[in-house]
């Protein structure tokens, strides 16, 4: 049967270095509580690590303030100190509640761990056999058939399971023997959702053939993880090959076997700390960075991001460009105009040789450039090798038509002051990636 010391032996094996504490993530089920219990039970072993808990109320059903109550009573119970999260879960076309509900959950968890914390939940090698089957059963790659990493950074922590090579009766079994009664889901009795009914309606038919059917679907997860721990760590170093500043070199990527270009591509997707798109997607990004003529510039949008290819080079960039705010600007009174949101601002500074502010008007305008209307300014931005999606987004400062600046990037002959004169210039700060 499972007991605090077995959980104690997982912790050791998983922590990572210099944490500093741990949060339970508490539903109220049966799984969390047996989980906090056990923690409980382990704190004069801990040393100076901290205990606390997490509840988060997704707001999606009626009993949710029975969970809360049930949550609070067991921390009362066991002076462990309770933080519950309330969340609101926007409908999303496409998109099943289950899933909004986890990705809303686990960034609310993310940006409650402190410096150092990790966060543990409950899942089991029950949970980790669905999981394997389900990922199965939606033709998922080895990344997918990986099922749940032991631990994984989450926000300024880490996120660990410690009982996925625990089965679900013995962790019922240890939550009666302390005396505790949890709360339980109606949603997991709900078989519209596709993880109660594979736990319903299919797992009893497993077990009953293959008793021991959790504990061995969990190993094939984990020989498959580490598979494609392996296979990632030859996705990053071919990654760092063809690396190019934030960018990959195409012809480098051309030069790999199809199968280390995916997973490259892949690697450099998750490297931003972003999720990688369906494999489909991955493939057409593929194709088209790599097939495209030398003049086009292919775009392939996932979700809020995107892959691009200027000349040889294969960019990471958001979906939708940041647009311009397009405006008047008193510099004098104001010495920093917002240029919009992710493309920062401008600032005025001495320079010596810049601009002569006594010839300036005391109200500039600052807007995109306007096409090949400005002379020389498109063979500026080639010149400077400036990627074309993000051209209409730097910011050029006018004085009525006259062209005085282009962000920090070029500043005009006309109104310049003598040579050795003091003067102004602009500082683009906090500007977005434009190379």
């Amino acid at each position: 049967m499972f007991s605090a010391n077995d959980l104690h032996r997982a912790l050791l094996a998983l922590r990572p270095a210099n944490a500093l504490g741990y949060v339970v993530g508490l539903s109220g089920g049966a799984d969390s509580s047996a989980l906090l219990v056990a923690l409980a039970e382990l704190r004069p072993r801990l040393g100076a690590q901290g205990v606390r808990a997490v509840h988060v109320d997704h707001g999606l059903q009626d009993a949710a303030g029975d969970f809360t109550a049930c949550c609070e009573r067991l921390c009362r119970r066991f002076q462990v100190p309770l933080t519950v999260l309330r969340l609101h879960i926007p409908a999303a076309p496409g998109r099943s509640v289950e899933e909004l509900a986890r990705e809303a959950r686990y960034a609310a968890l993310a940006r409650e761990l402190r410096g150092g914390e990790s966060l543990l939940t409950a899942h089991h090698a029950q949970d980790q056999a669905e999981t394997f089957l389900l990922q199965a059963l939606r033709g998922a790659g080895p990344a997918g058939l990986s099922a749940m990493p032991a631990v994984r950074t989450l926000g300024c922590g880490w996120h660990v399971r410690p009982l996925l090579e625990v089965g679900r009766a013995d962790i019922r079994s240890y939550l009666a023997s302390q005396g505790v009664e949890a709360a339980a889901d109606a949603m997991n009795e709900d078989a519209r959702f596709d993880r109660s009914y594979l736990r319903h309606a299919v797992w009893p038919a497993l077990e009953h053939r293959w008793p021991a059917a959790a504990i061995v679907l969990s190993r094939s997860a984990a020989h498959v993880a580490q598979s494609q721990r392996s296979c990632d760590a030859g996705a990053r170093a071919d990654l760092d090959a063809i690396r190019d500043g934030d960018a990959i070199c195409a012809s480098g990527l051309r030069h790999l076997s199809h199968a280390r270009q995916i997973a490259v591509l892949r690697a450099f997707i998750e490297s931003a700390r972003l999720r990688a798109p369906s494999q489909v997607r991955l493939e057409e990004a593929l194709r088209q960075m790599l097939d495209a003529r030398g003049d086009r510039m292919p775009a392939v949008r996932w979700a809020a991001h995107a892959v691009r290819r200027y000349r040889d080079r294969i960019y990471l960039t958001p979906g939708s460009i940041p647009t311009l705010a397009r405006g008047e600007w008193q510099w004098r009174a104001t010495p920093v105009c917002e240029l919009g949101a992710g493309l920062g601002r401008l600032r005025v500074r001495a320079r010596n040789g810049g601009l002569d502010a006594a010839v300036l008007p005391g109200v500039l305008q600052v807007r995109a450039r306007a096409g090949a209307a400005i002379h020389g300014v498109r063979h500026l931005f080639q010149e400077r090798g400036i990627v074309p999606w993000m051209r209409a987004a730097i910011p050029c400062v006018f004085a009525a038509d006259s062209l005085l600046a282009i962000a920090d990037l070029w500043t005009g002959a006309r109104h310049r002051a003598a040579a050795g004169a003091p003067g102004i210039g602009f500082v683009w700060e906090d500007a977005p990636p434009i190379h």
